[in-house]
């Protein structure tokens, strides 16, 4: 974190803590319980929990009750509390060809392995404000709940289905297919981000990246001002087995099971790349994955993972810039650390405008006394 709030002034900052509780609660005529906003929230808690690269629903609900909503402060909030945790296991890496789905779709072929599966989701709906919410009941909630009769998720049957990349790498129309040697990934919470980073250092900052900024580079690319523009071949949404080694050195590959954790994962595919083995044209894929379900910023850290591939004098093919300005909590850090005290600095600027003011008009006195 580059920048958190000074201290100074003690009482007055007590007082406006205080302050600031007065107004979260002065006109308040129901209190809001955290699991409501865990449960009726719920893409705005997997967004939390994304960016601050943890996945604790009942967290991210107190840290957004607790910001009045605020996600950057949400953010903030979660990865401070995240760097007090210990560090036990690293688990081993997760299996999406095994994800159980929720849902699943292409807009690269209409027809795929195991079909297209809607799953949650408003894609499909108009963008109607419903003035209905304003009277919603328990009573009505939990009818419709009985009645749509779907059943507990963790008792649903696994359903899993074939990655559509793993289709096209099996014709040998995927370029980027080679495996990089084992290697022990970077972990960007204990090691500093260097350039140029590292392909597990890259994604995880991406992982860990604000959804708006994400979006934005990803859209300007699109646009024009970059070279990527790709087809989603395959976007899926589901839950994922967690598993950690097994804590006393025996070979158990299988490891121990934690339980599940939802994630998007979205694979585009882009232009074609020569593959200078083979001699021949074949698609590049564009990788994103991210906790919960957080479609968009799926899509555009597939974009944005491309795009940082390719060589390149535009804004979304630079390392540096795309990897430093997406953090969230770094670039609220130094934007809202400018309401901090800066009197030094804008003291020292304002004895320089006064200075060359005063030389200014001395030498003007002298031009004025030499005409006359």
């Amino acid at each position: 974190m580059g920048y958190v709030a000074v201290t100074g002034g003690q009482e007055a900052i007590e007082q406006a803590d205080k302050l600031s509780k007065y107004y979260r609660t002065s006109e308040i005529t129901s209190l809001l319980d955290p699991q409501m906003i865990e449960k009726q929230m719920r893409l705005l808690i997997d967004r939390i929990m994304g960016e601050g690269g943890m996945y604790a629903p009942e967290y991210a609900a107190i840290a957004l009750k607790q910001a009045e909503g605020d996600p950057l402060e949400a953010t903030f909030l979660m990865r401070a509390y995240r760097s007090t945790l210990p560090r036990h296991f690293y688990s081993h890496a997760v299996d999406t060809s095994s994800m159980r789905v929720i849902r699943r779709i292409s807009a690269s072929f209409k027809d795929i392995p195991g079909g297209q599966m809607l799953g949650p989701t408003n894609d499909y709906t108009h963008r109607l404000l419903q003035f209905s919410l304003r009277h919603e009941n328990e009573e009505a909630l939990q009818r419709f709940a009985t009645d749509y009769g779907l059943v507990d998720e963790e008792e649903q049957e696994r359903i899993t289905f074939p990655k559509i990349v793993d289709l096209l790498r099996e014709q040998g129309l995927v370029a980027n297919t080679k495996k990089d040697e084992e290697v022990v990934p970077c972990d960007i919470t204990r090691q500093k981000l260097t350039f140029p980073a590292s392909r597990s250092a890259r994604l995880q900052t991406l992982a860990r990246g604000e959804t708006g900024a994400m979006t934005s580079l990803a859209y300007s690319s699109m646009r024009g001002f970059g070279v990527i523009h790709p087809t989603v071949g395959e976007l899926r949404v589901g839950y994922t087995e967690v598993t950690i080694p097994y804590p006393f050195g025996e070979n158990d590959d299988d490891g121990i099971y934690l339980g599940e954790v939802m994630m998007t994962e979205v694979e585009s595919i882009n232009s074609f790349d020569e593959n200078e083995d083979e001699e021949d044209l074949q698609f590049a894929i564009g990788y994103g994955l991210t906790l919960g379900q957080n479609e968009v910023k799926g899509i555009a850290m597939s974009i944005l993972d491309r795009s940082l591939e390719t060589t390149g004098d535009q804004v979304s093919q630079d390392e540096e810039y795309v990897l430093t300005h997406i953090d969230s909590v770094e670039s609220y850090g130094f934007v809202s650390h400018l309401k901090l005290p800066h009197y030094i600095t804008f003291q020292s600027k304002l004895d320089r405008i006064r200075q060359a003011q005063q030389k200014q008009s001395g030498k003007g006195a002298e031009e004025y006394a030499e005409t006359t």
